[in-house]
């Protein structure tokens, strides 16, 4: 077993749980937590949910599931380096996306937009929401009873206003403070995942081509190499090997660029982690690089007119179902009917962000489709 870092998280100085509990056997409190999200509804239901391409579009695109499960093994790679708490890590980017909307970000757009007026909607407090509260599985708690640095790294981003409603998980945002450097991890671990899986994916899809992507800096040094090392290779396998070793710079460069900034700022417990800046950082050159990524992916892939006609048919679905149970809520099924008469919206809120793309389309079908005679 590794030896934990001085200012990793560990068993002896976790903040524990909202509702204490008897020490798991056999595991640790952050195995323990992975176990719980990985048993929870909201996890299962992350297999038919869209990553960029609605799930019945192909057998083979990213979902939120296989997102999930790349961001945890990265982070965990990461983690175990440089000796923090792999099973926090693993917990954290299990979760991160609980609360993610059907039709990935267009989804969210559009529920965030029909909750102007009740307070909003961000997927990284709906994560929260889920494990905190919306779960039901166990007969001493709502929600998951996670440990506080789980929930503390799943709630990634939270606008000021939310976190002084949320208590001790959302000081950190009012003070200026960090998470954990597991949290910090699984964050950029996450930008590494999708940046690359969504380049997959653009390929696979025909959307984006290499000629496209031999503009983009990252990208170009590294299918070269492959191309110079391996002349005969079949696109498919080109394509892997580019971006395997794409993940392998991203990944080595944020290792040693953390080491760096820790030795920097000589942080020796998880207070001094709270108080610093940001440590887990990739170095300026390549940051710029994955910008240039991310730029790219934005213009060619994520505004493709093909995502563009999906997303517009996805925030139709979304406001359309939202109005409709706005307006009716006995459409809604019986056991949200007596948490709606107190709270209508974010009821409803809460129905439609834990809908699968396909039971979203299905629901909508249902509601307005005009049955032919």
């Amino acid at each position: 077993m590794i030896e934990l870092a001085p200012y990793a998280v560990s068993e002896h100085n976790t903040r524990g749980r909202a509702v204490p509990e008897e020490a798991p056997f056999g595991r640790s409190e952050f195995q323990r937590d992975r176990d719980r999200i990985v048993h929870s509804t909201a996890f299962r239901r992350l297999e038919y949910k869209t990553q960029v391409f609605v799930n019945h579009e192909g057998d083979l695109f990213r979902t939120r599931l296989t997102h999930s499960i790349e961001v945890a093994q990265i982070a965990r790679s990461i983690a175990r380096h440089l000796k923090l708490n792999e099973d926090l890590v693993e917990a954290i980017s299990l979760a991160h996306d609980l609360g993610h909307t059907p039709f990935g970000h267009a989804g969210q757009d559009a529920l965030n937009a029909c909750m102007k007026d009740y307070g909003g909607f961000e997927h990284n407090l709906q994560s929260l929401r889920v494990v905190d509260v919306l779960e039901e599985h166990y007969a001493a708690f709502d929600g998951l009873n996670l440990c506080f640095e789980t929930r503390e790294g799943i709630l990634k981003h939270c606008a000021l206003e939310s976190a002084a409603r949320l208590g001790t998980v959302g000081e950190r945002f009012l003070n200026k403070q960090r998470p954990s450097l597991e949290a910090q991890i699984a964050n950029l671990a996450d930008e590494i995942a999708y940046n690359n899986h969504d380049v997959d994916d653009g390929l696979r899809s025909g959307l984006l081509t290499l000629e496209q992507l031999g503009a983009v800096k990252l990208f170009a040094w590294h299918l070269d190499a492959v191309r110079l090392a391996y002349p005969k290779l079949d696109d498919r396998r080109l394509i892997h090997e580019t971006k395997r070793r794409m993940i392998n710079t991203l990944v080595t460069d944020l290792i040693r660029e953390t080491e760096k900034n820790i030795r920097t700022h000589a942080v020796f417990d998880i207070a001094e982690v709270r108080a610093a800046p940001s440590l887990v950082a990739f170095s300026a050159e390549v940051h710029g690089q994955n910008r240039e990524l991310k730029a790219f992916l934005h213009t060619h892939l994520y505004r493709h007119y093909q995502v563009m006609r999906m997303s517009a048919k996805a925030r139709r679905i979304i406001s359309e179902l939202f109005h409709a149970f706005m307006e009716e809520s006995r459409l809604l099924p019986p056991q949200y009917h007596r948490q709606a008469e107190t709270d209508r919206a974010r009821t409803v809120s809460d129905y439609i962000a834990g809908m699968t793309d396909r039971y979203a389309i299905r629901e909508h079908r249902r509601i307005f489709a005009v049955e032919e005679t």
